[in-house]
């Protein structure tokens, strides 16, 4: 019996490890992969390497990158060279304190944080017909007492 790839096994914890993460059985997350249970466990036990569209489906029922479990599945840790480290996507999709709407407005902010900079020139500058807006002024005087 020959051993199994390194590649294959680390691939196959990293998808349970999501699944598990996801609070998703083994038949659900086959079924939101459309893939068969024995062919999700084979995944998982590190005895298959699937194809770029089965990595594909994985990720999106497993709600991760592709493109994170396709460097997974070649064998490269994926490094976060300026763009979003995806450890916080997978912390914010999976946490079960969050709504729908709050994941998608935090990936949103997350995005906008990390997206490339712009000039400082340019963000102070106002757009053409914008208005400014003072503060609402706030009532100081004291209100009499009967």
């Amino acid at each position: 019996m020959t051993s199994d790839p390194p590649a294959y096994v680390a691939l196959g914890a990293f998808v349970r490890s999501q699944r598990e993460l996801a609070r998703l059985t083994l038949r659900q997350a086959a079924e939101l992969a459309r893939i068969s249970n024995p062919y999700l466990s084979q995944i998982e036990h590190g005895l298959a390497l699937p194809s770029v569209t089965v990595l594909t489906d994985l990720a999106n029922a497993l709600s991760v990158s592709a493109e994170m479990l396709l460097l997974r599945a070649a064998g490269v840790e994926p490094v976060g060279d300026g763009a979003v480290v995806p450890q916080t996507e997978d912390a914010i999709r999976h946490d079960p304190r969050l709504t729908d709407a709050q994941r998608k407005a935090m990936l949103g902010v997350l995005q906008a944080f990390t997206a490339a900079p712009v000039a400082a020139s340019s963000a102070n500058q106002k757009e053409p017909g914008a208005t400014t807006v003072a503060p609402a002024r706030r009532n100081n005087r004291k209100r009499a007492t009967p």
